[in-house]
């Protein structure tokens, strides 16, 4: 196992799918890291008894809170020492319970699915980017940003509009930061995942609708949160600094656009 060129690294949202996969890549590549969840604590410290190598942690904090994500941040430095690569994994998903087509729904519903998501998956990744960069900076040393987007910021998501709007917002953020921050050395990428077979998506792969989402795909199946996390810690890597501003599909060619 090599040692890794950056040490630290913190996931939010990691206390299971996409998350936890990608804090055992990190840990299996050598990585200490900070696992971090907003309520389920015992499912975080799960993550980290399932981790590779020793000195991980788990940190705890609401990124729907204006302080939250600089807290989070905060807190991943103090059981650090320091942190180099951040992952922006958390996120309100899609759920039958905050599904919101405009035509459907009192206007009360809408509001709050828009307030929930827009203020997690969107704002609260912003707040921990400041805080996060500006430990970078006030460092002055080099690290990386990866935040974790969707299919649906680009095809579209007409049951969970304000979803779709987050994720692309999250896109769009991403290439501004890579532009605001590569003077300083760190480089910042997104991915945009397509359907995942993760535990809260378990169900409607089993139920009447599976086939049909396996179908989106030409490989006729959906992908793993291990693919996503294998993708993710390629780009938080120093070899793959060129790659900033990108955004990068991974989705199994379920959905394809200039």
């Amino acid at each position: 196992m090599r040692t890794p060129a950056y040490t630290n690294v913190l996931v939010t949202g990691a206390s299971g799918g996409i998350g936890r996969a990608t804090a055992r890549a990190f840990a299996a590549a050598g990585h200490r890291v900070a696992v971090h969840c907003s309520t389920a604590v015992d499912a975080a410290a799960h993550t980290v008894e399932l981790l590779d190598g020793t000195g991980h942690v788990t940190v705890t904090g609401d990124l729907s809170s204006p302080t939250g994500g600089p807290g989070i941040v905060d807190e991943a430095i103090d059981r650090l020492g320091s942190v180099d690569v951040l992952i922006n994994n958390a996120a309100v998903g899609p759920t039958e319970t905050n599904r919101h087509p405009i035509t459907e729904g009192s206007f009360e519903e809408w509001e709050s699915a828009w307030r929930a998501m827009l203020q997690v998956n969107l704002i609260g990744a912003a707040h921990t980017t400041w805080a996060f960069a500006r430990h970078l900076i006030d460092r002055g040393t080099p690290g990386a940003l990866v935040s974790v987007g969707s299919r649906g910021a680009i095809k579209g998501e007409p049951d969970y509009p304000a979803y779709g709007a987050s994720k692309a917002g999250l896109h769009a953020f991403s290439q501004s930061m890579a532009v605001a921050l590569a003077p300083h050395a760190i480089s910042v990428t997104a991915v945009a995942p397509g359907f995942v077979s993760s535990e809260r998506q378990a169900a409607k792969l089993a139920g009447e609708l599976g086939d049909d989402i396996r179908r989106q795909s030409p490989f006729g199946r959906v992908g793993t949160p291990e693919e996503i996390a294998s993708t993710i810690v390629f780009l938080a890597s120093p070899e793959a600094a060129w790659c900033s501003g990108t955004v990068v599909d991974v989705n199994g060619a379920s959905y394809l656009h200039p």
